[in-house]
């Protein structure tokens, strides 16, 4: 039986190139963003290069809408082996601190960690019932080192972090394995690591190997 990996956040940069990677390895691909269209489009490029996909549209910060498309993925594509969850913060989560409002931070926390949690709460018996499977999440350094200049992604990433640690402790006697890849510089830059195809890559031995919870691509300065 074929198992899917979901990409939430889908996108032409490292969504595309992780759902390449998997597809590779022989995996169903469902792609998860908010436009429907442009899911679309992404899953008619990986048809076109012979990989099973479909496009989904979902909003992390609604959880219906999250259960929803990932129930059809499952049930069109084969159960949801790997999560990767990757959505792109909004510019609203990169201000400063003293610029930063309340409501921000609640729409960051909901952005990160609750849409988080409301991912792998859809995934999770179907990973149970396969024995196995791996959540990915990716987050930029200030998940472990808070920078007051992005304080929405600091404050969200943060607990977004911590909640993937609890989950990788809980769940790994059960055969599934939760974990964080940090890419300190962002996607691109013109650091080879730091490239769509090379961050796949590191994604796809992250779950082949199952082992550790938080991988860097590149050291914290």
């Amino acid at each position: 039986m074929k198992t899917t990996i979901a990409i939430i956040g889908a996108g032409p940069g490292l969504g595309l190139a992780s759902a390449r990677r998997f597809g590779a390895e022989g995996f169903n691909v469902a792609l998860l963003s908010r436009t429907q269209e442009h899911v679309d489009l992404l899953a008619g490029e990986l048809v076109d290069a012979g990989i099973s996909a479909r496009g989904y549209a979902a909003d992390v910060r609604d959880p219906e809408s999250l259960n929803t498309a990932l129930a059809r993925a499952a049930d069109e594509l084969g159960p949801v082996e790997v999560l990767q969850y990757s959505p792109v913060p909004s510019k609203e989560y990169l201000r400063p601190v003293l610029e930063t409002t309340r409501e921000e931070l609640r729409s960051a926390l909901e952005f990160s960690t609750l849409g988080a949690a409301a991912a792998m709460n859809a995934v999770l018996p179907g990973m149970r019932a396969l024995g196995r499977g791996t959540a990915l999440f990716v987050n930029g350094s200030s998940a472990v080192r808070p920078n007051h200049n992005y304080a929405g992604t600091s404050a969200a990433f943060a607990a977004e972090s911590a909640y993937a640690q609890m989950l990788h402790d809980a769940l790994a006697p059960e055969g599934i394995h939760v974990a964080q890849l940090i890419i300190p510089l962002g996607i691109g830059g013109g650091d080879p690591a730091h490239e769509p195809a090379a961050l796949s890559e590191t994604l796809w031995r992250v779950h082949s190997e199952g082992k550790d919870f938080r991988t860097f691509v590149t050291p914290l300065d």
